[in-house]
């Protein structure tokens, strides 16, 4: 199905027996700061020698990168071609930075985040990008419009109440979120089982408490 068509049946069904949420949130990313700074100062900070990018598209991020590293895409970009599911299965390598920046759907993007931190170095860092949505059609899931962040930030919640990473959302880029495995500091107590039903009125309510958003200029301590 062509993609015009297929977005709008999507939003014919969300309109239809989705949540209905009119609230907008506006988030003042820097115009100078993108999610290529945030991991370039990782990996000059850390002396990083081994990359990951999960979801390359045009390579824009992965031919900036010059450590060792590896890219997988399905469809184009990168060095391996598949989906992460996949790469995971066959993976025997570890790595100090990972990016993901794949499917932006919460099942997905919870699974890369799993399976990333499995292959971490002790000190390494995993890279989430499109985690700040804006407005209820910018994170809807079935995607019906062409700029779309995805429901990347209910996996990002998630990790937030796990006890055996630190998760931070940088103020940049569509949101960045940041996990590194060592304690939480910030335990994130929220009263749900099942992350996925979390509502957007839900993250416009909480979303600075459920992200532990930070500026920019605060990075370090988190990197």
């Amino acid at each position: 199905m062509e993609p015009k068509k297929k977005f709008f049946f999507s939003k014919v069904y969300h309109l239809l027996f989705k949540e209905k949420f009119n609230k907008k949130l506006v988030f003042n990313f820097p115009e100078k700061v993108s999610r290529l700074d945030l991991i370039k100062r990782a990996i000059t900070k850390n002396n990083y020698q081994a990359y990951l990018e999960i979801g390359c598209d045009d390579d824009k991020i992965f031919n900036s990168i010059n450590i060792k590293k590896i890219g997988v895409d399905p469809f184009s970009g990168g060095n391996f071609r598949g989906t992460s599911d996949e790469f995971f299965l066959q993976n025997k390598n570890k790595f100090d930075c990972i990016f993901i920046d794949g499917l932006h759907i919460y099942e997905q993007v919870k699974k890369d985040i799993l399976n990333s931190i499995d292959c971490l170095n002790a000190n390494g860092i995993i890279i989430l990008h499109d985690c700040l949505p804006q407005t209820i059609s910018a994170q809807a899931v079935p995607r019906y419009r062409y700029l779309w962040n995805g429901d990347v930030w209910k996996a990002v919640v998630e990790a937030r109440t796990w006890n055996q990473v630190n998760t931070v959302t940088v103020l940049v880029d569509q949101g960045v979120s940041i996990i590194k495995k060592n304690k939480n500091t910030d335990v994130l107590k929220i009263e749900i089982q099942n992350f996925k039903k979390l509502k957007f009125e839900d993250f416009y309510n909480n979303h600075k408490k459920y992200m532990r958003i930070v500026n920019y200029d605060d990075l370090e301590e988190y990197i």
